[in-house]
Formats: structure tokens, sequence, C-alpha cells
């Protein structure tokens, strides 16, 4: 979506709570619950994924998503950042611990606190026999295919590069379009992983769900909690980034994530060490001629 389309998008949602207000006495009994739920819940559901919203309003997700379509959003998300415009102080949007008085040594001291919090708790978070049956996964697969959407993609770029330097026959598609049309071609000799913290991102749904009905193995980089990705994945690799989920662009997600990956492809690297070094080695010699 365009940023003027974003904006106008958000910008007509405002005061969404009030909205809900007037028109709860008219909803039917589900819509209601729903309603109900985000009035009492408010600054949780800004924390919150369409599945865990559903299950707290006793709801289905399909269910949640007409419900913001009945407030004149798209779909959850928006609804989330009219939420978070309605609650919080637009200093937040830059990030969550920041203050306008703060100083640039305070600031600095808030971010790199922020990032090294983010990788302590997904060390904590990361399930090792999960890693385990990924590397297993990707070892027996014959190619592995990376999705990645919006501020996922470069993860996904930055996965596909890694995987290649390794010797593992990867391909990344940071396209919805191709993303979909990869993900039906795949089989049981592919090997998919998906990366996105919230684990609702549309375009990145689809294409795992495509690629499971296909016969593919799915993995998922994603953050902590219940999310509608968890539904087609195989294997789920959790960090833990205590980011707003109205923040979409937050840095500390995507430090998570690249600590995920690091330890993924050193695990398969190790697992096939000849192989792996070979490789590392030849490509190093290409490379080399890219530079002065």
């Amino acid at each position: 979506m365009a940023d003027n389309d974003k904006q106008t998008a958000t910008t007509g949602l405002e005061g969404v709570l009030d909205r809900i207000r007037v028109i709860r006495r008219d909803l039917p009994p589900t819509a209601g619950r729903i309603a109900d739920f985000v009035l009492n819940n408010a600054s949780d559901v800004v924390h919150m994924s369409v599945t865990e919203v559903a299950e707290g309003a006793g709801a289905s997700e399909g269910s949640v998503v007409g419900f913001c379509q009945l407030l004149g959003a798209r779909g959850f998300q928006q609804i989330k950042i009219a939420l978070a415009r309605d609650l919080v102080q637009p200093v937040q949007f830059i990030h969550e611990d920041l203050t306008p008085a703060d100083d640039i040594g305070t600031v600095v001291d808030k971010i790199f606190q922020s990032d090294l919090q983010a990788l302590t708790d997904t060390q904590k978070a990361l399930d090792r026999n999960e890693m385990a049956r990924a590397v297993a996964t990707i070892r027996k697969a014959k190619r592995v295919e990376v999705f990645g959407i919006g501020s996922a993609a470069p993860i996904a770029e930055d996965t596909n590069y890694r995987l290649l330097r390794i010797g593992i026959m990867s391909r990344v598609s940071v396209d919805s379009h191709v993303q979909a049309i990869t993900a039906s071609l795949a089989d049981k000799d592919v090997a998919v992983i998906t990366i996105s913290h919230s684990g609702s991102t549309t375009e990145t749904l689809a294409a795992t769900r495509l690629a499971k009905e296909a016969g593919a193995t799915t993995i998922a980089v994603t953050n902590f909690g219940k999310s509608p990705l968890l539904a087609y994945t195989d294997i789920v690799l959790n960090t833990l980034a205590r980011e707003t989920q109205f923040r979409t662009e937050a840095m500390t997600s995507r430090i998570a994530q690249l600590a995920i990956i690091d330890t993924l492809i050193a695990c398969l690297a190790l697992a096939d060490y000849e192989r792996a070094v070979s490789t590392i080695g030849s490509t190093f010699e290409v490379l080399s001629t890219k530079r002065l």
C-alpha cells in the first residue's frame, strides 16, 4: 500500500473507541462480544494478534476482521493502529521507551538496551528442539524457498544469501504474486522459511498456506504468541521482541530475526562442515573479484 493510502486509511479511523460505543447496541451477538472485548481491553489489543483477540472474544478470526471492516477498516492491523493513535503518546511511534525530553545520550542508552533485551529474550524463547528440526528439514530438502514482505523482506533476502553461501539451494520471494506462484509449485522436497514478526501479514499467510497445501515443510520465524501463521507452520522459531505492534518498522524485531537466522545458518554449516567450508571458500573467491 502506498504511503498516502496508508495515511487515508488510518486518519479516517480517528476516535475508533467512540465509534464502537455508538454502534454497540445494534450489533449482533458475535460482533457485540468482539466490541466489548476491544472496549474493555483496548490498551492490550494494541499488542495482540487477531488470533488472540478472536479467542478472547469467543469468536473466529474472520468475525474479528469483519468487525474491523464494519468500522471502516480494511483489516485488524488498521484498527490496532487507530487504537494506538487514540491511546499512546506520539513519541511512541518512534520508539516505545522514549519521551520527548530525552537527550541524545538517553536515546542511545534506551535504544541499545531495548535491542539487547530483544536478543536476551529471544535466546530464552528459542526452542532448541525446533531449531534441530529446522536444520534436519533444510538439509533433507532439495530446495529452500524464503518468504518475507515489508520490513521482513530484507531479512528474507539475507537468509537466502546466507543459505547460498554455505551451498544450500535457495530462492527468495519478496513479491506477493511471486510468493503465491512459488508456494503453489512447492512439493514434499521443498522447505519453506516464512519470516513474519506478527504472523498476521496477509501475503505471507497466503503463501505459507499454499506451500503447506502443496506438500512443503514450513518453517516460521515469528514472534512468540498465537497468530494465524501457526496454523500453516510445521516448525516455529520464535523471536521475543518487546515491540508494540503498531510500530511495524521497529528494529528490535529484525535484530531478533537476524539472530535466529545467524544461529540457523551456523547450525546448518556445522552439520555439513566440509561442504560448507568448501562452498564458503569457493564463493569467497568469486566475491573477491567484486572488490578492488
